[in-house]
Parts: structure tokens; sequence; C-alpha cells
């Protein structure tokens, strides 16, 4: 084997590379119902791609179990397809583990708020950075039709035949009560707001996170009609002289009537998880500076004894 075959070879940095194209990080044909809102997420994703001029090698998208999870498949590069409702954590390793990448994880509402409800609010309060993009549709698509934990009061489906009886929650109000440092809310029916909001959010140190209403269109169809001004709805933007840094005030709008009010809602500075771990690493290898790992070994096997 000749010595080049053997030697890593430099990464180009980003600026010198020609950006990477549709065709490039595109991978199996989506396998969604024909008008699934998740079409608009993951083309709005391959945008954010290549305005970004994020180097091919990474891209790192991860998902969890549903029609919206199946993003990795979708997406020709480093990708993980995890297990239901665990997304969030495997991202946290990952984005701990390497800073020098921006985790992008994709989810639905059942896999984020229901079996994944834990890791939802443990990630946010920890305010480890990454973006979480959830792709709420009001009802569990990929085992076709079973209320989800955003599903109305009222709505009929096969495991509430009778309706929905259990209070749906608010994605946007627990989102900003476990502390995640950026929340946002768009749709799916508007391509170009929901690149902003994505763009703003990997522009974030910290928890990332944005609602985005995408229709099934096979088990609920016509769910946020009232919110795209195509079909008689109204898209109301978050007024202008909103606070961004004010919970009370996020809080309040997220309160509101469906279908509320789309864009930022919350964002504030806070050390992330990342930056404070990497402190705890840094204070603890200064103290063993100038020292052989043998030495090292012994001193900690003198402490136990």
């Amino acid at each position: 084997m000749s010595d080049s075959a053997t030697l890593e070879q430099p990464t180009q940095d980003a600026g010198d590379r020609q950006p990477v194209t549709k065709k490039e990080i595109t991978a199996d044909h989506p396998t969604w119902c024909p008008g699934c809102g998740d079409f608009s997420v993951l083309s709005i994703y391959y945008k954010l791609i290549q305005k970004r001029n994020i180097p091919h090698e990474n891209v790192t998208t991860v998902a969890g179990i549903g029609c919206s999870s199946r993003f990795p498949y979708f997406v020709q590069a480093h990708g993980v397809h995890y297990i239901h409702g665990r997304a969030l954590s495997f991202a946290s390793g990952l984005s701990l583990s390497r800073p020098d990448l921006h985790v992008f994880t994709f989810g639905g509402d059942g896999d984020a708020f229901s079996i994944g409800g834990n890791h939802f609010v443990h990630t946010a309060r920890k305010n480890v950075k990454m973006t979480y993009v959830v792709m709420d549709n009001c009802v569990y698509g990929l085992t076709k039709k079973q209320t989800s934990p955003t599903s109305p009061l009222g709505f009929r489906s096969k495991t509430d035949g009778w309706g929905a009886l259990d209070r749906p929650i608010n994605p946007m109000k627990l989102a900003i009560s476990a502390g995640a440092t950026f929340v946002a809310r768009t749709t799916h029916t508007n391509p170009k707001h929901l690149l902003e909001m994505m763009d703003a959010a990997m522009d974030h140190d910290g928890f990332s996170f944005i609602e985005c209403l995408s229709e099934c269109t096979e088990f609920y169809p016509g769910a946020f009609d009232a919110s795209n001004p195509r079909k008689g709805g109204e898209f109301n933007l978050v007024p202008e002289d909103h606070d961004l840094t004010d919970e009370a005030a996020a809080y309040a709008l997220a309160s509101e009537d469906f279908p509320g009010r789309f864009g930022i809602f919350y964002q504030v500075d806070r050390p992330t998880k990342n930056a404070l771990e990497a402190g705890v690493i840094e204070a603890a290898q200064d103290k063993f500076e100038g020292k052989s790992s043998s030495d090292i070994l012994q001193a900690t096997f003198n402490r136990i004894k």
C-alpha cells in the first residue's frame, strides 16, 4: 500500500469549495404521502445546507421514529434514524462530542412530546447546542391515525372513536417553560418563513426549537387551514415590538387561540451544556498538566486505596 493511501487528506476550507448541489445531498425518494407537509421541510433543509455552504461531511441529521423521522434516509450525508423518542439523547451525545458540528434533529409530535417528552424537557433545560424541528401534524400518521399529544379535543381517531378527551400539549408553552433558549413557530405552507426560522435557529448558540405545522393529508387533512391564507386562513406574525427576552410575553403569545402567531417567540443567551462541560474537562486536565499517563493512573489508584 502506498504512503499516500494511508495518510489522511487535509479537509478543504468550506469557503474554497464549491457549494453542494441539491442532487448531491438528495438520497432516496421520500416515501411520504402526496401533499404531506414534510416535503416542504425537507426541501427547505436542502436550501439551508446550500445557503450556508455547509461542508458535505458536516451535514448531521438525527431523527426518531415516525413519518417525519424518516428524514435521514432522504439526506445524502451523515444521519441516524434512532429509536422512538430518544433522538434527542443520541443527538446530545453527538453535539457534546463533536463541537465542530451543528446537529439538526427532526421529529413529529408523537416522537417529541409523548414517548420522547422526558428527553425534550431535559435537553431543553440543559441547553444542549442543536436545532430540533418538530413537524407537528396533530395525529399519529405512520401507524394510521391515532390520537397524538397535540390532537385537539374532540378529534376522532382509532384510539378515540368518541372524540379525544385529553387536553392537548401546547408545544410552545412546553418549550418555553422547560428552558429552551430559542423557541419559534412556523408552517410548511410558508417555505420562505420556514427557511428564516431554520436560519435563525442555526445561528443560535444553544437549544433551538422550531414547531412547524405540517399537514397530514391522509389522516388529518385541513387541520391547519386556519393558518393558510390561500385557504381563507390567517398567517399572523409575532408583533414587531415583541421583546424576545421576555419569557412571560412569549408565554402569553403561546397562549393565543389557534392558529396563533408565527415567528420567534423567545430567544435568550445562556451558557450551553457544551460550554459548561468543556470547562469542567479543561479544569480537570489542568490538574495533570505535564504528567505522564502512568503518573496520572498511579495518582488515581493512590486516592482509592
